[in-house]
């Protein structure tokens, strides 16, 4: 099957096998991978997800219907509503009833990598070659702490449309893959005075007694759900401000680069790109949200190793999991999936 046009999918009207699954993708995902494969640098690696075995595919549960859970498991959940919802339809003068449903979506897509224009999900191709050097080593600083940088790469990867389940769902983002976001062309991703534009409370949280407060939030976020009160926070990782790709203090490499998934959903929301999906405001569409809400995102691994089976929310601690998934060479890219919380009206 083939797409109408560059930027658009054409579904099936039958569920489509998952050898035929890339033939959804556009034209231009196609000519991209072409003509960068003969560009693949040696510090470029990466891996191409299979939605069937790399998605953990439970966590897209619980599902609710007028705040009963239709299906159990997988994820933790916040928001539930228990009366019918209406909402406003075009060409009808009157709201129209219907029932609230909230679910877990993949929606997303993230790279953070060492190297410039490394295009870790997308199977390690690097289509820009340029002089400059890969920062994500970690340093030492003048004291004890390390220190690294990294780029993201923030991607739109609607892989239920694509498999087509629930495909009729009016609650579910029917959108085409897109790399919507690149830090190497960002001039404030690695400048912590310009990243100010957009964060300028950073300079009342920088002290010790805001950064203690994330200890709450690391906390919660690894026994239940972060704290959305503490959106300056990301839980066990360390801090979302600045809006920078700079990591203060480098642990290790999972640990610096679910800070700066987090941190990069953070800067999307301040910057309006990413919108609220749950909440009585969210029933009837997204609304704006230039504070991130935490607890309705979710982040699963999928390089250099798949995280299948699990996901997990944003700031909990990953030391229970992290181990054997960061190694020299190949290992020490990463990629990862963004699920998010969706509440909606079913009419």
């Amino acid at each position: 099957m083939s797409p109408s046009r560059k930027h658009s999918i054409t579904l099936a009207k039958k569920p489509s096998k998952a050898s035929n699954l890339m033939k959804m993708l556009p034209r231009s995902f196609f000519l991209l991978m072409t003509f960068t494969s003969l560009l693949l640098g040696g510090n470029c690696a990466g891996r191409l997800p299979n939605p069937i075995t790399d998605v953990c595919w439970k966590c897209i549960f619980p599902i609710r219907i007028l705040g009963v859970k239709i299906v159990s498991g997988g994820a933790d959940d916040k928001t539930h509503h228990a009366k019918p919802c209406f909402c406003p339809k075009k060409g009808i003068p009157a709201p129209v009833p219907g029932l609230p449903v909230s679910l877990w979506e993949p929606v997303r897509m993230v790279d953070v990598t060492r190297t410039p224009w490394c295009f870790v999900n997308l199977g390690g191709i690097q289509p820009v070659k340029t002089g400059i050097r890969a920062r994500g080593d970690v340093r030492q600083d003048s004291s004890t702490n390390q220190t690294s940088f990294y780029n993201v790469h923030w991607y739109t990867w609607p892989v239920i449309t694509w498999l087509e389940m629930f495909m009729d769902f009016v609650c579910l983002e029917k959108t085409s893959f897109d790399v919507s976001y690149v830090t190497e062309l960002d001039p404030t991703w690695n400048d912590d005075s310009k990243s100010l534009i957009l964060n300028p409370e950073a300079l009342l949280f920088g002290n010790p007694i805001s950064q203690f407060a994330c200890a709450a939030d690391c906390a919660a976020s690894s026994s239940h759900l972060p704290l959305d009160s503490l959106y300056w926070c990301g839980g066990c990782q360390g801090s979302f401000f600045p809006y920078t790709g700079s990591v203060g203090a480098h642990n290790g490499g999972v640990q610096a680069s679910l800070l700066l998934t987090g941190r990069m959903i953070s800067k999307l929301h301040r910057e309006l790109l990413l919108m609220s999906t749950t909440g009585e405001r969210a029933l009837c569409k997204p609304c704006l949200s230039p504070i991130i809400k935490k607890s309705q995102y979710r982040t699963q691994m999928l390089y250099p190793i798949s995280q299948s089976r699990a996901c997990q929310p944003l700031g909990s601690t990953e030391v229970a999991w992290q181990g054997g998934r960061e190694f020299p060479g190949k290992g020490s890219d990463f990629g990862y999936l963004i699920w998010r919380k969706r509440d909606c009206c079913a009419f």
